[in-house]
């Protein structure tokens, strides 16, 4: 009977050194470290890999080192026009010194959430709502920037920084809308403008080599007849020059025969030929 419970007691002596022994083993994966403190004294990170950690007397705090992804609330605010908006923004870190995130602040994680909504609102508000638009990449450097130097001395390194969405109240994207359409219709009426310039450039250059060569402007006149006449039209109207019936009317306001004005050689009359 004696014996029996000697075993016994050996066996759960046995048993319990074994599972000391199994809590003691620690085993870290490659993107953990492992802070270890002894009687309350911190004696640094551990790991990756195996090792002993003694019960009762030691204690460990493991600690991700991976790149963390935390999205920013969205935040109502005020820019420096006076204009409201709603912005939310994406933050990326990581922990690069595992004893200063545990010793340093209570919860890493949470305190740079609310560091990131701070500077968010703080940096947005200093800034117009153009500049919150068109230099976007400016103000997430800052942003970074900003976060970055506050949770250094966590042990936190603040890899990017990005402003997701701005939404705008309704009446302001009207007024953009309308913005931008006034700027398209500047630039179409300027476009026109230097189109008709450009058109009456070259017209009067033609007008030059017209002046000097008459017969041109009779070419001219036969090369549109016959362009007329290939779309088939019942109807064609052919201009008459005005240097034709120049003679004429001179000879009218003078009271001389038409027939004496006439000149000797005569461009083709309008005619009007229906079929």
């Amino acid at each position: 009977m004696g014996g029996a419970v000697a075993l016994a007691c050996i066996a759960l002596l046995a048993f319990i050194v074994l599972m000391v022994l199994l809590s003691a083993i620690k085993i870290i994966p490659e993107y953990e470290r492992g802070v270890i403190f002894r009687l309350g004294r911190l004696m640094g990170a551990r790991g990756p890999g195996l090792f002993l950690v003694v019960p009762i007397f030691e204690r460990m705090i493991r600690v991700d080192t991976r790149v963390i992804t935390m999205d920013v609330p969205v935040q109502e605010v005020i820019t420096l026009d006076n204009v409201t908006i709603k912005v939310n923004a994406v933050l990326y870190f990581q922990v690069i010194n595992p004893n200063w995130a545990v010793t340093k602040v209570m919860d890493y994680i949470r305190a740079t959430m609310q560091i990131a909504q701070t500077t968010l609102r703080s940096v947005v508000g200093q800034g117009e709502l153009d500049e919150l638009l068109a230099k976007r990449e400016l103000i997430n450097q800052k942003l970074q920037q900003i976060i970055d130097e506050q949770t250094e001395p966590w042990g936190i390194k603040v890899t990017i920084v990005e402003v997701k969405d701005v939404e705008l109240p309704q009446n302001m994207q009207r007024a953009m809308a309308k913005q931008a359409e006034a700027e398209r219709e500047k630039r179409a009426k300027l476009i026109h403008a230097e189109g008709e310039l450009q058109a009456s450039k070259a017209l009067a250059q033609a007008a030059d080599i017209i002046a000097k060569e008459p017969v041109t402007l009779q070419l001219r006149y036969l090369q549109t007849l016959t362009e007329i006449a290939v779309e088939k039209n019942s109807t064609i109207i052919f201009p008459l020059p005005i240097d034709t019936i120049m003679p004429f009317i001179d000879a009218v306001s003078r009271g001389e025969p038409a027939e004496s004005a006439a000149p000797e050689r005569r461009s083709p009359p309008t005619q009007r030929l229906d079929h």
